[in-house]
């Protein structure tokens, strides 16, 4: 078995599995508009003793800060990236230009600063930022690269919900690794140890009354099937894209709620007048039907996991004193979500899950690889193309021998039925991912609204980071309807002051041109800043780069056409 001499080091340095447990770390927050992120490689002590384990992390030695932002507000980010690989940084669940999404076209070289701004349109929800670095993503998130994303609104701010972050609020990374005898984490698709928020073994002190988790799947494969060791019942208030209509209670002999790779889901528990007592967030997958991700149990292989069909704790509970003013009931309405109607759908559009043979371009499915619209992805092929405003409903139709989580970029969406039936109660939210089950179908509705591009696509694929390298995924683009012109005809520009110290500005020519993209590079050529849409009037600060000679490269937005010039940094 894989994990033996780790289980057996762990022993030796008198770690009891049955006593010892670690406090579960809480992200730091970080609040809007504006934003620095630094990626780099770093290390860890995930193991409490002995070896540091090699992690990646932003802004710290992993994960990284919760990012906080309202909706309405432009925010901008500087995400620096420090790591010897390129990477990328998506914005999970956030609806927006797609030049700014974070996806495989838009990457960011070692060394180098990208700059993405946006007005953030989604309502009060949890969403998150991953690395999204084609055939990359599942080692750069296995390292632990990521982190929350918490949106809040007007609507969301006048509800009586627990909102004290890390006390009543408290955000839940669920993710597994395979660590080894060195303590160091194997990319592969599943792990034999449970992490929350990248602390094992894991537990959280709670005060005695209503409390909010935001649950994010973090896994590379892992399906969960959460509930908790008493089997008490819970509330699901939220799922991906934002706060349901009304609280919906999950209660029965065996409360469960089935997250997948890349979901989250809100939920409400009452703790009240247990103050004292302790409680386990449990995975039960033992009851997991078979061929969904985290059921199967395999003794040997790159699939191999202790986990696999088990049942197993993720985060002990201590339940404490109340705080002051504590939320005390749980809320009998939400919000009111105002969803697309199906009758208003311009077309149903099929997208095929399924399985093939005879594929050697994958390393470790090969020869069957899963597939999605029949092909393999192709980063220069657009698998489809939606006019700007359009209402579809999308149909996932599996033939798949396993289950799938299929995400989208760019929208939210409302499931119609699962295999024919209407969603449960609590999957009747905002979502941007679904468990697709083998041989089952799944019909969504979603707008595509605000944002045309015909250069950068948005992505769909599966949320299994290793099936997303091997190819299970495809892209379209949102396109402006014939008739709409951009202004642009030339990209000629001036730049002053130079030579400079902190900032560069940017006089366009006499003709008036959109700029689409601006990159700088350094004499060598090697490109140290890249600014999508970037917003010239405000100029470009470079006090960062060191002297020296740069070149300034301006794309022109309907044309593509580029133009460069020579600045100088004193």
């Amino acid at each position: 078995m894989k994990n033996l001499s780790f289980l057996f080091t762990l022993l030796l340095s008198g770690i009891s599995f049955a006593q010892s447990y670690n406090t579960m770390w809480i992200p730091d927050t970080l609040s809007g508009p504006n934003f620095t992120l630094n990626i780099r490689d770093t290390f860890a002590q995930i193991v409490p003793t002995g070896n540091q384990t090699i992690t990646g992390g932003v802004n710290g030695k992993f994960w990284g800060p919760t990012l906080l932002m309202n909706k309405g507000d432009i925010v901008h980010m500087t995400v620096n990236n420090h790591l010897n690989d390129s990477t990328t940084l998506h914005w999970h669940g956030m609806h927006l230009p797609a030049v700014m999404d974070g996806g495989p076209h838009q990457i960011i070289p070692p060394g180098t600063t990208w700059q993405p701004y946006w007005e953030v349109k989604n309502q009060a929800s949890t969403l998150w930022y991953h690395p999204h670095m084609h055939e990359m993503s599942q080692e750069q998130v296995t390292k632990g690269i990521g982190g929350f994303i918490i949106v809040r609104d007007a609507e969301e701010a006048a509800l009586n919900l627990p909102r004290k972050y890390g006390v009543d609020d408290i955000p839940v990374m669920i993710t597994d690794r395979d660590i080894n005898a060195q303590h160091q984490f194997a990319i592969v698709p599943y792990g034999d140890s449970i992490l929350a928020n990248m602390t094992l073994r894991a537990q959280y002190n709670v005060p005695a009354q209503v409390v909010r988790f935001r649950l994010l799947n973090g896994a590379i494969e892992t399906s969960y099937n959460l509930g908790f060791s008493d089997n008490r019942s819970f509330y699901v208030i939220g799922t991906d894209g934002g706060l349901l209509d009304a609280p919906v209670l999950v209660n029965g002999t065996t409360p469960r709620y089935i997250l997948s790779a890349g979901e989250r889901i809100e939920i409400l528990v009452d703790l009240s007048g247990q103050a004292g007592s302790t409680v386990f967030l449990k995975a039960f997958n033992q009851s997991l039907a078979n061929f969904i991700p985290g059921s199967e149990s395999f003794p040997n292989g790159p699939f191999a996991s202790f986990l696999g069909h088990t049942n197993y704790n993720i985060l002990k509970l201590n339940i404490g004193n109340q705080t002051a003013n504590p939320v005390s009931s749980i809320p009998t309405a939400l919000v009111s979500n105002q969803f697309p109607l199906e009758q208003d759908a311009a077309l149903t559009r099929t997208i095929t899950i399924s399985d093939s043979t005879g594929v050697t371009s994958v390393p470790i499915l090969g020869p069957n690889a899963f597939i999605l619209g029949h092909q393999l992805f192709n980063m220069n092929v657009i698998n489809h193309s939606i006019p700007l405003d359009q209402t579809e409903v999308w149909e996932l139709k599996s033939t798949s021998g396993f289950g799938h989580p299929f995400h989208i970029h760019d929208v939210e969406f409302k499931i119609l039925t699962i295999n024919g039936v209407a969603p449960s109660a609590q999957q009747a939210g905002w979502k941007d991912v679904i468990l697709v089950e083998r041989m089952k179908t799944v019909r969504f509705i979603a707008k595509f609204s605000d944002y045309a591009d015909a250069t950068h696509p948005f992505m769909y694929h599966c949320h299994i980071a290793l099936h997303e390298d091997e190819g299970m995924m495809g892209q379209f683009v949102v396109t402006q309807p014939v008739g709409i012109n951009e202004i642009s005809l030339s990209s000629d520009f001036t730049i002053f002051p130079n030579p400079t110290r902190e900032k560069i500005f940017v006089q366009l020519g006499d003709v008036p041109s959109e700029i689409y993209y601006a990159t700088v590079t350094n004499a060598s050529g090697k490109i140290v800043m890249m600014l999508p849409k970037p917003e010239l009037s405000s100029g470009i600060d470079v006090s960062h780069l060191k002297k020296g000679t740069y070149f300034l490269e301006l794309m022109e937005q309907k044309t593509k056409a580029k133009t460069t010039k020579k600045f100088i940094i004193e």
